[in-house]
């Protein structure tokens, strides 16, 4: 399958959403929307734009590491173009 085939498939990127702060007694939701594969390079997963280590830490992660995280999920996509400054 070609690169330009595969990216096709993808679902369109999803706009983080890192200041929809849940409510009292919840815990933060993860990004992760179904498409976990890595890119070429294997640095961010496709889908929820994490690193591996992201990835792996997020399950025994504090709500405050996990708004860190959707913090630079935040920053990724702004510096790829998907959401505004």
């Amino acid at each position: 399958m070609s690169k330009t085939a595969s990216r096709a498939q993808l679902p369109p990127p999803f706009l983080a959403l890192a200041t929809a702060a849940p409510k009292p007694g919840q815990t933060v939701p993860s990004p992760c929307v179904g498409v976990c594969r890595m890119t070429e390079s294997g640095d961010l997963c496709q889908g929820c734009w994490r690193t591996r280590d992201e990835l792996r830490a997020w399950k025994a992660s504090d709500d405050d590491a996990k708004r860190a995280v959707w913090q630079l999920v935040e920053q990724r996509q702004r510096a790829a173009g998907l959401q505004a400054a």
